[in-house]
């Protein structure tokens, strides 16, 4: 009997899971029948023809496409290599860092592949939300041409409306986002299925053989198409992205018995159709329903795509977070929106930056096949980079023979590379666009990397050693006051400068001293029992005592709360009478040759807009001591 009811519990969980995965994960690529062969047959460039020879070859690069790069690299492969149940290209670094050789030329080049990776991911969410809501709202003209003038003001109107309700978090409405997206995606269906009943020769194109007959016929026109048909698997990085919200078998099932023969359908129906009516490549999407349908569809569609732009704006969310925790990014403010999901985030500066840039492409572009153009160098990019990775952890950590890296290897980069080498030939038609947000955002990551080395040393410098000090205070006892003093510090080798001057200025120190470390590891989340390492720094007079409090990437660093662990492990301290100190570094630039004086300027604007470390480490405002010193870069 209890076995049934485990098995009915996984069953039911899975199907959960399967639900919120369809919701989240499949909602960029799951829009992309939208405008995906409208813009290959778009006559904006013309070459590709609504002909018999063009259509099946289309068709059929779409479909091997998606099934190469979505079924079998991400699906099969990628999914397998998690960071403790979490994905994306910068865990998958950090992951393949860890069976390399510390300071070798793969060990370094694979944390700047995710970098690089993580800029590019920032171009596709500023683009996604803007062509997938334009797309969607552009239905509107298709039943009702006299208001095409309305697209872009509605579409304004629901991208403010959608970024302005991101501080609420998405814990309310994402629990309507699974069954909106189930019946997205049976809508997709149903419109294709009509259309493959009344011409069924269209199902020939699911052969491989007219995707290579058109290449060889037609090489050029066929390269030309590889830059647009490439819209068909955006948003496939977001199956590995979400991992850790959903799992690996969730999201396998909702893509093999879901989505994938969905979206299959679907791109088959408006190739029947463009074949049949050539006049429908202008809308080929909304022209698959019948009259009467158009108008529930661009409802349907407009609900689609907001889901598919929030999911990338709450990967850009999480994205930001990981990179701050890894070093890249200065301290933000975050705000939780769950008490009980941890990876439901607000990060209110990364919100309405990419809400300003959202708004001005759309205000530029004004329509999604002119955005197309912009669409595509930044995914390409990405696919290139997590497939570099996954080779080299594949082999490092699963210990791969070299012929099966070269193997896979052939199977996925021949392919991505012609999609990149396509999109490269957008770059003068607005492709250009998520390059230079990659070139901004990756400059600025490794910037305040390299800068944050720079001034730790200079601060360590201005600390000096740790042992040394104690022993002075051993040497010439200051007045010890009741109390203990919290003094939050990076390592345990030098001394915290509040704790330096509180003594040398005030003569004082508290008769409880615990010097706190936090340390982001390369893990989402720590248990509480590996949470607390604890080391006794001197006699039993000093009673100074490290504490080093461990957090994942996806935790916030409430030090109370490590405290309070370490409390019930057995440090010794009443919680009431705890003071906290805070050593402020403030940082000038100086003339000197470590960095450029542009990325200094960069550095020190980030430092002075950095989150306050009060609010960051869920510190008591009314018990809390900043104590300030000047540090040159």
């Amino acid at each position: 009997m209890s076995r049934v009811t485990d098995t009915d519990h996984r069953s039911q969980s899975l199907r959960t899971l399967m639900l919120g995965a369809l919701g989240v994960v499949y909602g960029d690529i799951g829009t992309s029948p939208l405008y995906a062969l409208q813009t290959v047959f778009s006559i904006d460039h013309g070459d590709v023809k609504p002909t018999e020879a063009d259509v099946f070859g289309v068709i059929s690069m779409v479909f091997w496409s998606v099934t190469v790069i979505v079924s079998i690299k991400y699906v099969v492969f990628i999914l397998r290599a998690d960071n403790d149940g979490e994905g994306g290209i910068m865990a998958l670094a950090h992951l393949t860092r860890k069976g390399l050789k510390p300071g070798g030329r793969r060990y370094a080049l694979t944390l700047v592949l995710g970098v690089l990776g993580a800029s590019l991911f920032y171009g596709d969410s500023v683009i996604t939300p803007s062509i997938s809501v334009l797309s969607a709202v552009e239905g509107v003209s298709v039943s009702a041409p006299g208001l095409e003038h309305w697209v872009l003001p509605i579409g304004i109107v629901i991208i403010t409306a959608l970024f302005a309700t991101q501080r609420f978090g998405t814990h309310v409405v994402g629990r309507a986002f699974g069954p909106v997206m189930v019946l997205w995606f049976l809508t997709l269906a149903a419109l294709g299925i009509p259309h493959i009943a009344r011409d069924p020769q269209i199902l020939r194109g699911l052969s491989p053989t007219y995707a290579i007959a058109f290449v060889v016929s037609n090489p050029l026109i066929a390269f030309v198409a590889m830059g647009a048909v490439v819209l068909t698997i955006t948003g496939a990085e977001a199956l590995y992205a979400d991992m850790g919200h959903f799992g690996r078998s969730p999201i396998r099932s909702a893509w093999f018995f879901m989505v994938f023969p969905s979206l299959t359908i679907n791109y088959l129906g408006q190739a029947a159709l463009i074949l049949r009516d050539p006049r429908a490549i202008d809308n080929p999407f909304y022209r698959l329903a019948p009259s009467w349908g158009q108008w529930p569809l661009v409802v349907l569609a407009t609900c689609a795509t907001v889901i598919a732009s929030q999911a990338v704006i709450s990967g850009a969310f999480s994205v930001t977070r990981q990179a701050e925790r890894l070093g890249f990014l200065p301290r933000l403010t975050v705000r939780q929106t769950s008490e009980h999901s941890g990876g439901q985030i607000y990060l209110p500066a990364v919100n309405w930056i990419i809400f300003a840039t959202v708004i001005t492409l759309m205000v530029s572009f004004r329509s999604s096949s002119k955005l197309a153009t912009a669409y595509g160098l930044a995914v390409t990019g990405t696919f290139l980079f997590s497939t570099s990775l996954f080779l080299v952890f594949a082999e490092s950590a699963w210990r791969w023979a070299r012929w099966k890296v070269v193997l896979v290897g052939l199977l996925f980069l021949p392919l991505e590379l012609t999609f990149f080498i396509a999109n490269v030939t957008k770059i003068g038609h607005g492709g250009w666009l998520p390059l230079v947000i990659a070139v901004i955002v990756g400059t600025v990551m490794f910037t305040w990397k390299r800068g944050q080395t720079i001034v730790t040393k200079r601060r360590q410098e201005l600390e000096g050693p740790l042992q040394p000090f104690l022993d002075e205070l051993r040497s010439d006892p200051p007045m010890r006051v009741p109390g203990t003093a919290v003094f939050l510090h990076p390592n345990k080798q030098t001394a915290p400068l509040a704790l330096r001057e509180n003594a040398s200025f005030n003569k004082v120190i508290h008769q409880n001293v615990l010097i706190v470390s936090t340390v982001s590891e390369n893990v989402p989340f720590v248990r509480d029992e590996d949470r607390i390492e604890v080391d006794d720094l001197g006699d039993p007079w000093d009673q100074v005592t490290h504490i080093t409090l461990h957090f994942g990437f996806k935790e916030d660093q409430d030090v109370p709360a490590g405290l309070r662990l370490a409390q019930e492990a057995g440090v010794e301290f009443d919680p009431v009478e705890i003071y906290y100190f805070l050593s402020r570094i403030a940082v000038q630039t100086s003339r000197d040759d470590s960095m450029p004086a542009w990325r200094k300027r960069i550095f020190v604007g980030m430092a002075h807009n950095a989150a306050t470390p009060v609010q960051y480490f869920r510190l008591p405002e009314d018990r809390t001591v900043v104590m300030g010193a000047n540090v040159l870069l």
